[in-house]
Parts: structure tokens; sequence; C-alpha cells
């Protein structure tokens, strides 16, 4: 497992090419997955120490490489009536922090395209912990919302500094568009920007988000401040949502913030790729807000 994770050279080119590659993993008789930039590595279970008054879904702790980590028993995180051995852990690295998910069995690595990545069918039963679905060698994989499962065990994400102080959206160029597949995610950021007066559209994934600004008409278009969008997304991930706006005559002018869980080194390279404004890391809300604050404080969103 440790050579399959090894190859970042050709993840960052597989990235920017709306394809990534998958951890697959099984949970009783299910198929998972995860994108392989959000891992650390995966272990055999390790000796884990039951911790008095833990959250609901939480095994307890481990000590790894000198650093103590919360192991999520991930059945139980998403209601799945179904377990098998927990056998494995995968270390994982989310919104700044890392965290283990036992997990019954881990597969194999597998190389996907976005767009065959698709939204939930309404008949999944875990739906509400499933942000994406894919099918590999005619078996259907589920692509966890872990953003929605962290938030349910761990607890919020960082929120507003007591001090944080909101600024006023601008009257005319007063629109965000929120590009995002969890959401856990885009609650939260309606949360931390519509306090200050901003309209916030929401789309769930690239596809989607070019399909919006391609129909929108001119006023509303010109009323775009900023464009934050996630990068894992079903359909069309977010670089390449940067991509094709920056090559669109009416579109290359929008402010884009990619607004990700993935690692900040990988991302800044991608940044510069892709053509992307800036990228911050989820999810710390008063740094995204003074994010947006400073950006109103530069001047406006869309080239005139």
């Amino acid at each position: 497992m440790a050579k399959a994770m090894g190859s970042i050279d050709q993840r960052t080119q597989l990235a920017g090419h709306n394809r990534f590659e998958m951890l697959l993993f099984k949970i009783g008789r299910r198929h998972f997955g995860i994108n392989v930039f959000k891992i650390r590595e995966v272990i055999r279970s390790p000796r884990v120490t039951v911790m008095p008054d833990s959250r609901p879904g939480v095994r307890g702790i481990a000590h790894l490489r000198g650093q103590t980590i919360p192991i999520i028993d991930l059945a139980q995180a998403i209601r799945s009536t179904e377990h098998g051995d927990a056998s494995s852990v995968v270390i994982t690295e989310y919104n700044r922090t890392v965290q283990g998910f036992l997990v019954d069995e881990v597969d194999r690595i597998v190389n996907v395209s976005w767009e065959d990545v698709l939204p939930p069918p309404q008949h999944i039963a875990d739906r509400g912990y499933v942000t994406a679905v894919t099918r590999v060698d005619g078996v259907l994989v589920q692509i966890l919302d872990v953003e929605k499962v962290l938030a349910e065990v761990m607890g919020d994400p960082v929120p507003l500094d007591v001090d944080f102080q909101h600024s006023t959206a601008p009257a005319q160029r007063n629109r965000l568009l929120v590009v995002d597949d969890s959401s856990v995610a885009r609650n939260q950021i309606r949360r931390t920007l519509e306090p200050s007066g901003w309209d916030v559209t929401v789309a769930k994934n690239g596809e989607e988000a070019l399909e919006w600004l391609h129909d929108t008409d001119e006023e509303t278009l010109a009323s775009v401040a900023l464009v934050i969008s996630d990068i894992e997304m079903p359909r069309m991930d977010g670089y390449t949502l940067t991509s094709r706006i920056r090559s669109d005559e009416r579109l290359r002018g929008l402010k884009i913030l990619l607004h990700s869980s993935l690692s900040g080194v990988f991302n800044r390279a991608m940044v510069e790729k892709v053509g992307a404004d800036d990228f911050l890391a989820k999810f710390d809300a008063s740094e995204l807000g003074r994010y947006v604050n400073a950006m109103l404080e530069e001047g406006e969103g869309v080239a005139g």
C-alpha cells in the first residue's frame, strides 16, 4: 500500500485533467471510496485507548508516529447496519485535522474520472452521508461526505472569532457563488458570510456552477464578486471549473477562490496552473471571512 501511495507527481497531473485516484474500502458488503490525496497512510487497526465521555462514533485515541489522533468507527458514524471485522484504519487529513477511520477491509487504488462520479440516487440508504457515487468494475462505490461525518462526530470546525468584524457587502457586486458538493460545507459558508449582507448562490458541482454562469443574465453576472469553489466534486472538479471560466471570454474576469480540505502544498501548485486567484484550506470561518473582507478592500470582483 505504501508503494501505491507514492506518486504525487502523477496524481497532480490527474487532478489537472478532471481525474483523481481513489482508495476503495469496505464496510460490511458495501464499497466506499476516498481521494488518495487526503490519505496519509493505511495501517492495521492499532491499539486504541478508550476515552471517557467520547462522542458517539469515536472508538478512542491512538498514538502514531508521535501524534495522538482520534479513531472514528466509520460504520457507527454513518449509522450503517452492516459491520465486519474493522481490521484497518485509514489515516486522513481533513480540514486541518488528522484522524483515523476504522474500516473493515481496504481494497485498492483506482483511477477515476470526475465525469463518471454522480450525485447519489435517492434510494441509497445512507444518502445523508454520501456525497457522490460511481461504479468500479460494475460495483457501486459510495463517496462519503466526510465533512458531514466529522461535523457530527467531532463537532463543527473553527467558528468565527468573538472579535471578528463583519464588513458590509457592496450594494452592487454583492453576490458570492459557492460551489461545493457537501451540504455541510455550503451551510458553513452561508453562516459565515450572509451576516455581512452577501447574497450567496450555491451550486453542488462545477458543471452546475458553469451552467448557472452561462445561463445567467449580464446584470446578475456583474453582481458576482467571487466564486468560492471546492475542488473534489462529482461531474466537474474545481480545477476544471476554474480552467473553463478562464477560457471563457465572458467569464474570465471572475475572481476564484479554491476552498478545499486537500493539502495546501499540492494546491498552491495547481492554483497557478489553472489560474485561480487563491487557495484557502477548509475550514476556519474567521479566516474565510477575513479573506472576503480583504478582497472587498482590493476592489472589484469581476473585471469590467
